[in-house]
């Protein structure tokens, strides 16, 4: 049965990254095996979607009814956090503002290599992912 917890928690942060240490606090796992969960749930998804975003790309885009807009918020966040910090900074507000699946997608837009995504999105990953996790269990002991 614990297997069926640690697949929660996988399976919540491949969307939302926060949701992953909230999974993980909820259904009482340990602080680091929920880190370690929620990385692995965003890793998992970027993964799949740097091997298959221009696809999935493609795909809505032939599927769409209206065309998208061209300058939303999200796409002018997207096009100045690049402009100022290249795909360090798209990796690291990734877990934050993105979610594991826009962020990736923003990737691979802006056509940064594979390798490149993954290392990056793993590096800030982890370490979101350990401040996050352990900040949430630290916060639920003070209260």
């Amino acid at each position: 049965m614990p297997w069926a917890k640690y697949i929660s928690v996988v399976l919540a942060s491949m969307v939302k990254f926060v949701a992953g240490p909230l999974a993980g606090l909820a259904l009482s796992l340990s602080w680091w095996e929920t880190a370690i969960c929620t990385v692995v749930g965003m890793m998992l998804s970027v993964v799949i979607f740097v091997f298959l975003g221009s696809a999935i790309q493609q795909l809505i885009a032939r599927y769409r009814k209206t065309q998208p807009r061209l300058f939303s918020k999200r796409s002018r966040l997207a096009v100045r956090v690049w402009k100022k910090s290249g795909m360090t900074g798209i990796a690291l507000l990734t877990p934050l503002l993105f979610t594991p699946i826009g962020g990736t997608l923003i990737a691979v837009s802006f056509k940064v290599p594979r390798l490149t995504v993954i290392a990056q999105m793993l590096l800030w990953g982890t370490i979101w992912g350990v401040i996050m996790s352990f900040g949430l269990y630290q916060f639920r002991s003070l209260v």
